[in-house]
Parts: C-alpha cells; sequence; structure tokens
C-alpha cells in the first residue's frame, strides 16, 4: 500500500478517535451535570426565575463604557464571544427598562415571555477539581441592597472519591458552604432555597434572617425540578469569553463607579464574576462560612420568631388574665379598673400616670422612626448626583443590618432581622394591662420602674454595639473585598465618637471620587431613651406618693354585692 495512504489513513484515524473521545467526554459532562442537578425552591412572591441568556441578548444593546452610541442593537452570542469584549468596559443594556426605583418594566417584559421562554441552567463540570457548578442567570435583580439589570448566581457540588462531599452557595458578594450531609436533598438532587428578588442561594428554607443580609427565604412558591429546564453546557457557549457586564453599568467612567458602588451596576458573566475567583471553585470556596447547626436552629427561631412570640404572648396574656381574676375575686379591681387612669387633679399620683400616658406615645412613635443610622454618601464627579445608602441602620422595623461600601456595591456583613417593634408594642399592651386592680400607688410605681429600665435596654444595646463595630467588621468582612482596610478605619471613627460624627473614604477607581460617612443616634433611639427615663421618673413619684387609688374590698363584701 502507498505510504501517503497509510499516513492518511492514520491521521484521519486518530482524528476520529479524538472526535469520539470528546463526544464522550462531553457525554459524560451533561451526564454528570443532570445527576446532581438541584432543585430550585422560590418565594411566591418572585417575578425572575432561571432563564437562556438569549433573553438578555434579544433585549439588549451593547455598549462601551464612555461611548454613547451602542456598539450593536442586536448582539448575538457569536458577537459577544469574539475576543474583542474580553474586559470590563463593555455592558448590554436591557432596553424594557431601567434599574430606577418603581421601575418594573424588565421584571413585566420576563413575566409576558416567561411560558415561551422556559427555565435554563448552565452547568461546568471542572474534572480537575471534580466540582460541579450551576450558573442561574435572571433577567433582572430587586434585592434590597443591590438593583440591576441581570444576575449571575451559582451553586456548585464538590465530588470526593466520586461521591459528594460538599455543597456551596453564592450568596451576594460571599455565601456559604455546606457537608453533603446538612443540606436538603432529594436523593442527589440538592436542594436551593433562592431569596426574593436578589437570587441569593441558601441551605434551608428558614435562613437569610440572621446573617450577611436580611433575605427573604421560603418554599412557598414555584418549585423548578431537572425535569422542568434545560441544563447548557458551559463550555460550549460562544459567548463565555464575554467580559463585560449583563446589564447596565453606567454611561461613562464616573457614572461607571458611581453605579458599581450604589450596586446598580450588572454582574459580570461566569468566567469574570469576583474578578474570576468563582471560575476558580475551590479558590472561591475557601475563603467561603462553613455552614453551623447551631445556626440553622437560631435561624429557624428567628424564622417562626413571629409564631413563637404568639405562643408566648397568648401563655403570658393567659397568666395575666388569672391574676387579674384572683385579684378581682380577692379585693375588686377599683371604679376605673386601669389604675393609670386615677388621674385627678395635680397630685403627685397623678403626674405620674399622666407620664405614663405620655411615655406610651413616645414610645409607639418611636417604633416606626430610625434608631442608628451610618449614611454612605457616594460622590464620583463630575457627576452631579450623590448616591446615597444605609451602611448601618438599626430600627423597630427591620431590626439590625449592617452594609459595607464598597466599589463594587453595597456589601452585606450581617443582619438580625427581628420585629423590635412587636416586642416592645406588645410590652406596652402588657404595662396597660398590668395596671388593672392595683390598689396602691406604691405597687403601681414597681412596675413603671421596671418598664422603664427596660425601655432603656435598646438605647444601650446599641450604644455598645457602636462601640464594638470596629471589632465586629473585620471578623465578619470577606477578606477578598476591595478597600476593606479603608472601611475598617471609618468604623473605628464610627466607634471612638458613636453619637455622632463623619468620616470620609477616597476612591480609586475616580480622582476625586468619595464615600461621605455620616453616622449618628436617629430620633427614634433618643425617644426610647426619654420614655424610659420618664417612665422611672413616673414610677418614683407613684411609689413616693404613698397613695391609696381605691379602698380594697374584702372577700365578704364582695360576695354581699353578687348576691344583691
Amino acid at each position: 500500500m502507498d505510504k501517503k495512504i497509510v499516513i492518511s489513513i492514520f491521521v484521519i484515524g486518530i482524528l476520529i478517535a479524538g472526535s469520539t473521545l470528546v463526544s464522550i467526554g462531553a457525554a459524560a459532562d451533561q451526564d454528570l451535570a443532570e445527576q446532581y442537578a438541584p432543585i430550585l425552591y422560590f418565594v411566591s412572591d418572585e417575578k425572575c426565575y432561571p432563564v437562556d441568556i438569549s433573553y438578555a441578548l434579544d433585549n439588549s444593546y451593547l455598549y462601551e463604557n464612555g461611548n454613547p452610541s451602542p456598539l450593536s442593537t442586536a448582539p448575538t452570542a457569536a458577537l459577544l464571544g469574539n475576543g474583542n469584549f474580553t474586559t470590563d468596559n463593555y455592558y448590554l443594556d436591557n432596553q424594557r427598562g431601567t434599574v430606577a426605583v418603581g421601575d418594573n418594566d424588565i421584571e413585566n417584559d420576563y413575566q409576558s415571555k416567561m411560558a415561551a421562554l422556559g427555565y435554563t441552567v448552565y452547568a461546568n463540570v471542572d474534572t480537575i477539581n471534580n466540582v460541579i457548578q450551576y450558573w442561574f442567570f435572571y433577567a433582572f435583580n430587586a434585592g434590597d441592597l443591590n438593583r440591576h439589570e441581570g444576575d449571575w448566581e451559582m451553586i456548585q457540588v464538590v465530588l470526593s472519591g466520586g461521591q459528594p462531599s460538599q455543597v456551596m452557595f453564592s450568596q451576594h458578594y460571599a455565601g456559604q458552604k455546606a457537608k453533603w450531609s446538612q443540606v436538603d436533598k432529594d436523593g442527589d438532587h440538592v436542594k436551593v432555597y433562592v431569596a426574593l428578588g436578589s437570587h441569593a442561594n441558601y441551605i434551608k428554607p428558614y435562613s437569610g434572617k440572621i446573617g450577611l443580609a436580611s433575605d427573604t427565604v421560603g418554599d412557598n412558591g414555584r418549585i423548578l425540578r431537572p425535569a422542568d429546564y434545560k441544563i447548557e453546557m458551559l463550555n460550549t457557549q460562544e459567548w463565555l469569553s464575554f467580559g463585560g457586564r449583563w446589564g447596565w453599568a453606567g454611561t461613562d467612567q464616573s457614572a461607571s463607579a458611581e453605579a458599581a458602588i450604589l450596586g446598580e451596576a450588572g454582574p459580570n458573566g461566569p468566567k469574570f464574576r469576583e474578578g474570576g475567583i468563582m471560575w476558580q471553585p475551590l479558590a472561591w470556596g475557601a475563603d467561603l462560612q462553613p455552614a453551623n447547626d447551631i445556626l440553622f436552629i437560631l435561624e429557624w427561631l428567628v424564622y417562626n420568631f413571629l409564631l413563637l412570640f404568639l405562643l408566648f404572648t397568648v401563655v403570658s396574656l393567659l397568666l395575666l388574665i388569672f391574676f387579674v381574676y384572683r385579684r378581682k375575686k380577692k379585693h375588686g379591681l377599683g371604679p376605673r379598673i386601669f389604675s393609670l387612669l386615677y388621674i385627678d387633679g395635680s397630685n403627685q399620683k397623678s403626674i405620674g400616670n399622666i407620664l405614663c400616658i405620655v411615655v406610651i406615645i413616645m414610645t409607639i412613635i418611636a417604633l416606626f422612626l430610625p434608631w442608628y443610622t451610618v449614611t454612605a454618601n457616594v460622590s464620583v464627579p463630575p457627576s452631579e448626583q450623590t448616591g446615597t445608602f444605609n451602611a448601618v441602620s438599626v430600627d423597630g422595623i427591620n431590626g439590625v443590618q449592617i452594609r459595607l461600601p464598597n466599589r463594587t456595591g453595597p456589601i452585606p456583613l450581617g443582619t438580625l432581622a427581628l420585629p423590635f417593634y412587636l416586642i416592645i408594642g406588645i410590652s406596652l399592651v402588657f404595662l396597660v394591662l398590668s395596671t388593672i386592680g392595683i390598689s396602691q400607688s406604691k405597687k403601681l410605681g414597681k412596675k413603671y420602674v421596671i418598664r422603664g429600665v427596660r425601655l432603656l435596654l435598646p438605647f444601650l444595646f446599641i450604644l455598645l454595639f457602636i462601640l464594638l463595630i470596629a471589632s465586629i467588621i473585620p471578623m465578619i468582612s470577606p477578606p477578598n473585598i476591595d478597600g476593606n482596610a479603608d472601611i475598617q478605619k471609618a468604623m473605628h471613627a464610627v466607634s471612638a465618637s458613636p453619637f455622632s460624627g463623619q468620616y470620609t473614604v477616597q476612591t480609586t477607581d475616580v480622582q476625586g471620587g468619595s464615600i461621605h460617612l455620616v453616622w449618628g443616634f436617629g430620633i427614634g433611639a433618643y425617644l426610647l431613651l426619654f420614655a424610659g427615663i420618664l417612665l422611672i421618673m413616673a414610677g418614683l413619684m407613684e411609689m413616693t406618693a404613698h397613695e391609696q387609688f381605691y379602698e380594697e374590698k374584702s372577700p365578704a363584701q364582695i360576695n354581699v354585692e353578687k348576691k344583691e
């Protein structure tokens, strides 16, 4: 046989064998991705679900930062992946709406097309590190902290010895990792609980109320099982090398820097998220917070706080009713029933009761006002507009929230989402009810003093929290956050002057840009402080008055009145 023919047959054989091996490898990756495909649980009010990136391409223009004219009004996957757009200078801008608060046009547009679009999950099988990544693209991010077009989130399953050993969940700018035994699952399919709007991924359906961010998580909405969505392998996607942002990111350098700090800039794609660290699965997972079984218990308690608090309130109310009934049976309740209503002139006991009523009104107002805020004012010249968000906030409605100002957006660092307004509000109700049938001002005064001390506690706790915040931030802030050292210095300034102050952090992205922090106690906290002091004063006045509100009746007198 001719030598050239032999060589040709040999080369063709190698190509066919190589092609076959590639096909076998691709099929194996697809099978592995399908074997561990997650089950996604959403909250009932969620508007966006994992979708094919074709939705973004069909509705967006491609822009270069600083150029007001679009590079393309009909971008394609091939265009994005042609090698010319591998930097962060480019972005896709969805033409169906904006990131402005109150503008829900993109979400509404997606909803109108959702049935035809279906659901898509992108998979990346890393055979070197034995990790399967599942990437989710959402049309819009409407989280409490960040509001931007497009949203890329991810979970990854780590294999050890061919068996799943860990699962890692993206949450905002960080995440959590858990042992395979700690996650909820159905066979090999891990259950992922997706936060409302922000699409952060959580381990339990009751998570999100303690930890990095106050996310609303649950399992009362749509459930996407592997059979409900298609899995696309990322290594076959033409657009994978697109290094720009999948959403509006500012029209020029100034607007881009400001949009990033305020969390309004669209995210980078899978290979470029978090500076590319998320494409290195084990490196990304190394800094994630490990799941803690004790934290799961605390999260469950906070998540079910309203139910538990209601049960506690009902039990306490029944006990109070029992004691009031026993008091009535023993010596009656007096003509005015509630002893705080004994107001008859300018005497000491009357003034004490008037102060108590004033305290109740002040406290109710305080529950709906800010208790403490650290406000971050973002200014990037030459833009004349200044963006603002709360870096630290404490109030009766949302509890405690810490957000670290950063050049890539507000970073959530800590949350304790307890409805303090409910705790204090119910305590006011019990204060009023506990005055039923009290005949002596001294006894009433003791109740006032105890309740007054309790009203001082929120102010004192906030003060202690702010004094310690400089020590807390280094313990909970991710090590890879840009500008972290600057913000730590700012937090030291807050701790050094807890009642009020201001501090400026210079940004490096644009010359003259800054994040100006202003902090102090809110009027709500001062109202609680004054209310506590006034109630203690009211109690002391009642105790020193030594007044008898009404003449107690003997059991015999009560029985006679009943017969009459």
